[in-house]
């Protein structure tokens, strides 16, 4: 029998080789071993941001979103602190005003009640302020009551406390005196004033302070510790008047 000689592949019409099959649909087989790699899928905004949160990472707006809130609360609490500041403090002459003063007081008393420290309360009123009110104006009489602050703040030290109670009534808070040497002390802050001599215009203007001592107790309040001051005060007014016949408000 006669063999068929197998058949040559066909070539192109070209004469270029065979010609191209149909090309196959099947996809590689995995190679053993391959890592096999998913195609990376794009999340929409929130989810995204879910993703970030969920692997402890915050999405870069919200990090800024929370840095511009901690600026704004930063602002707010100073603001807080500024407004708290002024609600306590003498618009005219920069000290602490009644309740900025006995707030402090209060603390203090706490903290004598608590650790037994020592402490005094002078209560002091401007003398012979009406007259300069009467002939010059409530601004003369301002003019006054700052160099009288200002006196007064030359002679008591960091730690203590002044403050004023209303017109030209004030009050120090000193820290760690005795009582006689807290009256030594007031003596010297009427001695102070007495001696001032307060430029207004062409005019010098004369004024005085009396002071009244409270020592401070663990079992006192405010209010008591204030009358006390308050008290002793007045009765000190009354030995200045009978000591001497008061100068004029007006020195020349």
């Amino acid at each position: 029998m006669k063999k068929t000689p197998p058949r040559s592949p066909k070539t192109s019409r070209s004469g270029r080789g065979p010609s191209a099959g149909p090309v196959s649909a099947k996809r590689p087989r995995a190679v053993a071993g391959a890592t096999k790699v998913l195609p990376t899928k794009v999340l929409p905004g929130k989810a995204m941001a879910r993703a970030q949160v969920g692997s402890g990472r915050l999405p870069t707006d919200a990090q800024a979103k929370i840095r511009r809130l901690k600026a704004q609360l930063a602002a707010a609490l100073a603001q807080i602190d500024e407004l708290r500041a002024s609600a306590d403090t003498d618009f005219l002459l920069g000290i602490s005003n009644r309740r900025g003063f006995e707030r402090e007081l209060a603390r203090a008393l706490a903290y004598i009640k608590r650790y037994g420290a020592g402490g005094a309360l002078v209560v002091l009123d401007v003398d012979r302020l009406k007259p300069v009110n009467d002939t010059y104006g409530h601004a003369a009489g301002d003019v006054v009551l700052k160099a009288v602050v200002d006196a007064l703040l030359r002679h008591v030290r960091s730690s203590d406390l002044i403050g004023r109670l209303g017109g030209d009534e004030f009050a120090l808070l000193l820290w760690n005196l005795g009582e006689a040497d807290a009256r030594i002390k007031a003596a010297a802050l009427e001695l102070a004033v007495d001696h001032l001599a307060i430029q207004y215009g062409a005019h010098t203007l004369a004024a005085g302070v009396s002071a009244g001592v409270a020592m401070l107790t663990a079992d006192m309040d405010v209010a008591e510790a204030l009358a006390i001051a308050d008290q002793a005060m007045y009765a000190r007014k009354a030995e200045r008047r009978a000591a001497a016949v008061p100068p004029d408000a007006l020195r020349r």
